[in-house]
């Protein structure tokens, strides 16, 4: 209790000054000499109720009670709201996710391969605890949908809306490595990822991905790749028909060669995801990198105390109220 009251604040404390005005009442009140009181008839006398003097100190106490407590109250008294730093553990990492069509390739039955990473990447964000993550989707062209955050349930909706068809089609690799690095190259701490998921070749964007990935490495940027898709025949999406999408079985083709390279050059790990399954052995190995500490200043919010005080004075008038009706003076 004695520390709850040594953290109190004051919103407006300037309002506590009215409190001044409480001595200056009782020194006056001391000092005025009680007016007279004539009665004309000896039964109009007897009706007087007899309030003593313990009632009137009663009301003159509720009274300041009264007073005190709507003073302090407007004060706005509140707990909280200081500032600590914290040190944990975590990494700063961009999630960097294939939209191009043949994410639609339904391989990883009773989902496409889209579908299944979006799973993947949720159960990844729903076990962070003090990483900053960001998203990037990227087709022919890359966007960040979501900066480097912590907002956990920002970065969980973003993926929701993840849809192939969303980026104009293609698969530009190297621009997704670029737009992803842009977003760490100044996050704090020296622990730096980009989880790559793609399922094909390549084949958009003006920035190579071999020197986009030295230039990752450049800062300090690890890239863990994963070529989503299963091993030889997939139905992949060649079009539209009157049904909705048409598939064909064709050849699974990804570049593991070069999402190797990729991986080589700064210093992280190339995965090859079959099936559901095996994407989700990949994250949880990811989920096992290196970890450095972060330093983080968390903020606790205030908590308003203003009731006590507003409670104190309404119980002080309406005890004076009911005093007053029961030993109250004449009308």
């Amino acid at each position: 209790m004695i520390d709850t009251l040594r953290s109190v604040q004051f919103g407006t404390p300037w309002v506590l000054l009215a409190l001044l005005a409480l001595p200056a009442w009782w020194i006056w009140r001391r000092g005025r000499r009680p007016p007279a009181i004539l009665f004309s008839r000896a039964d109009v006398l007897a009706l007087v109720p007899h309030s003593g003097l313990a009632v009137t100190r009663a009301l003159f106490v509720l009274r300041n009670v009264l007073l005190a407590g709507l003073i302090v109250a407007m004060a706005r008294p509140r707990t909280g709201a200081h500032a600590e730093n914290i040190t944990t553990e975590g990494i700063n990492i961009v999630l960097a996710i294939d939209l191009s069509s043949s994410m639609l390739s339904e391989d990883f039955q009773p989902q496409n391969r889209l579908e299944v990473a979006k799973q993947k990447v949720k159960q990844f964000i729903a076990g962070r605890r003090s990483d900053r993550i960001g998203l990037v989707s990227f087709a022919a062209e890359a966007l960040t949908q979501v900066p480097l955050t912590m907002d956990y349930p920002v970065l969980l909706a973003a993926v929701d809306n993840l849809e192939a068809g969303q980026l104009e089609d293609g698969t530009a690799i190297g621009t997704a490595i670029a737009t992803a690095a842009n977003r760490l190259r100044s996050a704090p701490g020296a622990s730096r990822v980009i989880n790559q998921h793609t399922d094909g070749v390549n084949n958009r964007g003006a920035i190579d991905p071999r020197p986009a990935a030295q230039a990752a490495a450049a800062i300090g940027v690890k890239i863990y790749t994963i070529g989503v898709g299963s091993q030889g025949m997939a139905p992949v999406p060649v079009g539209r028909g009157l049904m909705g999408l048409r598939y064909e079985y064709r050849p699974v083709e990804i570049d593991e060669a070069l999402l190797r390279d990729i991986a080589r050059t700064t210093g992280g790990r190339y995965f090859r995801a079959v099936d559901a399954e095996a994407l989700e052995n990949i994250y949880a190995q990811i989920d096992q990198l290196e970890r450095e500490p972060l330093h983080a200043r968390t903020y606790v919010r205030y908590s308003e105390q203003f009731r006590w005080p507003l409670a104190a004075a309404l119980v002080a008038l309406a005890l004076e109220a009911m005093l007053l009706a029961w030993r109250g003076p004449l009308p």
